[in-house]
């Protein structure tokens, strides 16, 4: 067995979806990236890459190549999942999402549905959480919202 971590923040800027665990949520603002700036896949993706020992999220789909511009993170977590191949198998998720607003609990079971789906696992096994950060620096200002994700994987060769 083996265990991953990721962690992921990005800015909340005007004229942006907000999109989380690939769910477009209502709100004003939207995170700012080169992708669709989902937070929390990008720290899945984090987690599952170093669990398997293949580096980083920025080293397989670099910031500055454009054939990630405005890219889904559910088309890039169908992509971590091919690079850690068919030799692990993931055992469970959990992650929080770090947000002072919106409230995002009512979009967690969506969200564990879609990475379920898409990494060909259980939803029951992926558990996503929400918390604010006490209105304290500039995830608690409203500036940006960030996540941790921790994955265990199993390898079956």
């Amino acid at each position: 067995m083996r265990v991953g971590m990721g962690y992921d923040i990005h800015r909340l800027v005007p004229g942006r979806p907000l999109i989380l665990g690939g769910v477009e949520i209502p709100f004003h603002l939207g995170l700012q990236g080169h992708s669709d700036a989902d937070v929390l896949l990008h720290a899945l993706c984090d987690a599952l890459l170093g669990a398997a020992g293949e580096r980083d999220i920025g080293y397989h789909f670099p910031p500055d190549d454009q054939r990630f511009e405005g890219i889904s993170s559910m088309v890039l977590l169908s992509e971590v999942k091919k690079i850690i191949g068919d030799g692990l198998a993931v055992i469970n998720i959990d992650a929080v999402i770090i947000a002072e607003k919106p409230k995002l609990a009512p979009f967690t079971e969506t969200m564990e549905g879609n990475i379920g789906h898409c990494l060909d696992i259980n939803p029951k096994d992926v558990n996503i959480k929400a918390t604010t950060n006490e209105g304290i620096g500039g995830i608690g200002r409203g500036e940006a919202i960030a996540a941790h994700a921790v994955v265990s994987i199993k390898l079956l060769r």
